[in-house]
């Protein structure tokens, strides 16, 4: 049986439709490390969270990597998409290149959730050798078998797990 983090219940036993950003700084990949969710001890994974009702997916994308990293983007082109499963979490996610406008690197919050229940450690930019030290169960699928960081910028498009 998975355990899940109280904080992420929220997002449990239900189908989100998420959008990601792919953005990359001298040669490093932007990441948010979250809490434990299932079976972890960390979750790194690029910014961007749930589309809201009435939200296009350019805003939901832009409003979210400003929540989770304080910096001002740009959406420049769809690259992929994921399915994330690992029950009782599940999403289908939409990755897209973005390019930073402006804004300085903090590590953001989720102002749906309480103080308490924030999911958000740390933001950072990593390089392609510091991605692939982080343990398989602690990264975001997209980030398992990297050869290069542009690897990201050239998947089919289509599902990961195909």
């Amino acid at each position: 049986m998975n355990t899940l983090n109280p904080n992420a219940a929220a997002y449990a036993d239900k189908v989100r439709l998420r959008v990601c950003g792919i953005c990359l700084r001298d040669d490093k990949l932007l990441l948010v490390r979250h809490q434990a969710t299932v079976q972890n001890q960390a979750f790194w994974a690029p910014p961007g969270g749930g589309l809201q009702f009435g939200e296009t997916i350019e805003e939901c994308l832009q409003r979210e990597v400003l929540e989770e990293t304080g910096l001002s983007t740009k959406v420049k082109r769809f690259l992929f998409v994921n399915e994330f499963m690992e029950p009782p979490l599940q999403a289908v996610e939409l990755f897209f290149e973005l390019e930073i406008k402006e804004g300085e690197l903090i590590k953001g919050i989720d102002p749906e959730a309480t103080a308490e229940q924030q999911l958000i450690e740390e933001v950072a930019f990593l390089s392609l050798d510091e991605i692939r030290k982080l343990p398989l169960a602690d990264k975001h699928k997209s980030l398992h078998y990297l050869y290069s960081l542009d690897d990201l910028f050239g998947m089919p498009h289509q599902f990961l797990n195909s």
